[in-house]
């Protein structure tokens, strides 16, 4: 029976470690003796478990097709479908609620996304566990299959730096590593899975060591690893650690800059030093250039106000923009407790433009940060530059090296397209969500907080939150595929319009 359940395909093994994962909430549950959750979230697994291992079973001896394309179609299943099967525990623990809100609650929390449909009172300790719990193997999904789908498939990000087109070159990487997809996956996997638990916890015992409470410091550790923004207090401005707490999530956000913060296992053309890598550092340029402009329009306020000399509230402005603008970078969410302090320190509204921008920039290829990506931004600002020297210098000849040019003039290429792609998918949904009754600014923050897989933008982004759970049903299931849309990115789902997936 194991020997059936290893050869099962990549979607029905995801199903079996949901149904496995179920057991969690469902001991947690028990241990608050809160006992209908319990049952809730046990037979829901142990159900799982049965028909993953009767499906197995039947298929023992039928060939199975283990190609990357198959690999990625797994994925699309497993972030469209998976999450129905997460709904059904949270939809009866629940008993207050839709089955359609409670599945668009895990599409958002498997995608990453993390906008919720639930006040935090609403929900059980359990339910807020289970919420982190999928936002956290969402994350781990994405950290596995960036190495060993997308890489492979020039998708992702990685396309900018490869030669091959998007959605090509498996053969050669799978040549290169002597492994076929399924050996790749269990291999990554085994790499991957200690980093990113090891990771996790340290900062989950960081948090408790700082006051933070048990639940909320999972909650945050999870959220700020798998970049899904998920808390049950509302955020990181609402907890006890403070400034303390903030930090230590400002300093674990910077492993959605780049992938070679945790490991430089991926073939991605660039240099193995993070100091010399370009998405790392385009990163930091961010989080420094953004809250500097933002601290000067403060300053300018506080002039007006004759409070220039408040140097307490200008280190507290300062903290509260930069942490703020790396979270939003990351297209985690959170929001500094001084953030609100650094608008009353100058005067200045919420800048909902700037958050949703720096949404959708993004993060680094192979995180599990979403948005455009800092490697297509610095493909695009590579290209810019040498086009501006060309208008000064039409005779110039470009010095940069190799890895550069290909960046500049291929990568900078594919990178516009897959940008083209984005503003019309966000154009797109804009004009869906509408005819569903949406207002318009409303509309453009929905289809970019589920495109970039940042979903507290619709706390923030406007002057005042945008319910989710009083969409209609149609805006719901718009929304809900526009987060899957982001997770996979428009270069992936154009993959597996691929005929070799379907001959084979």
């Amino acid at each position: 029976m194991v020997r059936a359940l290893r050869n099962l395909p990549f979607f029905l093994q995801l199903v079996g470690l949901c149904g496995l994962w179920m057991m969690v909430p469902a001991v947690h549950a028990l241990v608050a003796e809160a006992f209908h959750q319990a049952r809730s979230f046990f037979y829901a697994g142990l159900l799982t478990l049965i028909f993953v291992t009767l499906v197995g079973v039947a298929l023992s001896n039928r060939p199975i097709s283990r190609t990357g394309l198959r690999q990625l179609l797994g994925l699309l299943g497993a972030f469209t479908v998976l999450p129905l099967i997460m709904a059904v525990p949270f939809h009866e623990a629940l008993r207050t609620t839709s089955f359609l809100n409670a599945y668009l609650e895990m599409v958002s929390s498997f995608t990453t996304t993390g906008a919720t449909l639930f006040a935090p009172e609403r929900l059980s300790d359990t339910l807020h566990l289970w919420r982190a719990l999928v936002g956290w193997m969402g994350g781990l999904l994405m950290w596995i299959a960036a190495a060993a789908i997308l890489a492979p498939l020039n998708l992702g990000g990685f396309e900018v730096t490869a030669s091959a087109e998007p959605g090509g070159g498996e053969a050669r990487v799978a040549h290169m590593e002597g492994a076929d997809p399924t050996t790749r996956m269990m291999r990554t996997a085994w790499r991957l899975i200690p980093v990113y638990f090891g990771l996790t916890l340290a900062l989950w015992i960081l948090l408790l060591v700082a006051g933070e409470a048990p639940l909320a410091a999972f909650s945050h550790a999870a959220s700020t690893m798998a970049t899904s923004g998920i808390s049950p207090i509302g955020g990181v401005q609402n907890g006890v650690a403070g400034f303390v707490g903030e930090l230590l999530i400002f300093l674990f956000l910077m492993f959605s800059l780049s992938r070679l913060t945790f490991t430089n296992d991926t073939v991605t053309g660039a240099a193995a030093d993070l100091r010399h890598d370009p998405e790392f550092r385009l990163g930091l340029a961010f989080v420094v250039i953004v809250p500097g402009f933002l601290i000067l329009r403060h300053w300018a306020g506080a002039f007006e106000v004759d409070e220039v000399d408040d140097l307490v509230s200008a280190f507290r402005a300062a903290w509260g923009s930069m942490f703020t603008v790396l979270s939003f970078l990351s297209t985690t969410g959170f929001e500094s407790s001084d953030w609100a302090a650094a608008r009353s320190w100058s005067g200045l509204d919420s800048p909902g433009i700037i958050l949703l921008g720096l949404a959708m920039i993004g993060g680094g290829v192979a995180t599990t940060a979403g948005g455009v990506k800092l490697l297509r931004v610095f493909a695009l600002y590579l290209n810019g530059r040498r086009e501006i020297e060309r208008l000064v210098h039409p005779s110039s000849v470009g010095n940069a090296r190799a890895v550069s040019r290909r960046i500049r003039r291929h990568g900078a290429f594919v990178a516009w397209v897959f940008f083209m792609l984005f503003a019309i998918s966000l154009a797109a949904i804009t004009v869906i969500l509408g005819g569903f009754g949406v207002r318009f600014d409303a509309a453009i923050v929905l289809a970019t907080s589920a495109l970039s897989t940042t979903g507290p933008l619709t706390a923030v982004a406007l002057d005042a939150p945008i319910v989710l759970v009083e969409l209609n049903a149609g805006a719901k299931l718009v929304y809900g595929a526009a987060m899957v849309l982001g997770r996979l990115e428009t270069l992936a789902i154009i993959a597996l319009l691929s005929p070799n997936l379907w001959r084979n």
